[in-house]
């Protein structure tokens, strides 16, 4: 997992990234990933029809778990509201044809890493375990964790297809608030805002 001092240096990697203004979608990704936990494969693919702002989820058809409903943090959808639809896919590729799922996102995080200068064994797939780590830290279950990131056997049961669990909700918000503290280098105590519905 990332250490508190890898998660400011990958915070530092995206803004330094985002000033460039260097492969916008692949930085976005990157963000995604980190706030998510999600399998890079699952955000590349990702469609902007899959996602629900108001009830904060999305829709994942084809995951290694099959279909899954995942809740969205509140850090997660405002990232989400500032991307510009050039695509049905949210994070598309940045050259050639935008409908085309981004090809070459692994050497793109490893140039946005160098810029943060993360040592070469921090890959997306750290981002997920970090993740999972981070909310075990926060005293959360294994189903909550493993509902937060689609394990198997672990994600959104039928009753919550159209609207996420607010205690799933609650648990992502956690998560991806203590993610943006340490990648902005606020190691200190972090204040967890209760739960509220919020429209699109």
């Amino acid at each position: 997992r990332l250490s508190d001092d890898e998660y400011k240096m990958l915070g530092e990697a995206l803004r330094l990234a985002d000033a460039k203004r260097i492969w916008p979608a692949a930085v976005a990704a990157a963000r995604f990933l980190a706030l998510t936990g999600w399998r890079s494969g699952e955000a590349l693919e990702l469609r902007w029809v899959d996602i629900d702002l108001v009830r904060r989820t999305a829709t994942l058809p084809n995951t290694k778990t099959g279909r899954s409903v995942c809740p969205l943090s509140r850090e997660a959808c405002d990232m989400l509201r500032n991307r510009t639809r050039s695509s049905d896919l949210v994070f598309p590729a940045t050259r050639g044809d935008t409908d085309v799922i981004m090809s070459g996102f692994k050497k793109m995080w490893k140039k946005i890493a160098e810029l943060g200068k993360l040592s070469a064994d921090v890959t997306p797939h750290t981002l997920r375990h970090s993740f999972t780590s981070l909310a075990a830290d926060l005293g959360y279950s294994e189903l909550t964790i493993g509902a937060l990131v689609g394990h198997k056997g672990r994600t959104i049961t039928s009753r919550y297809v159209h609207s996420a669990d607010a205690v799933l909700l609650s648990a992502a918000d956690a998560v991806a608030i203590q993610t943006a503290a340490l990648m902005s280098g606020n190691t200190g105590a972090i204040d967890v805002i209760p739960f509220r519905r919020e429209s699109a």
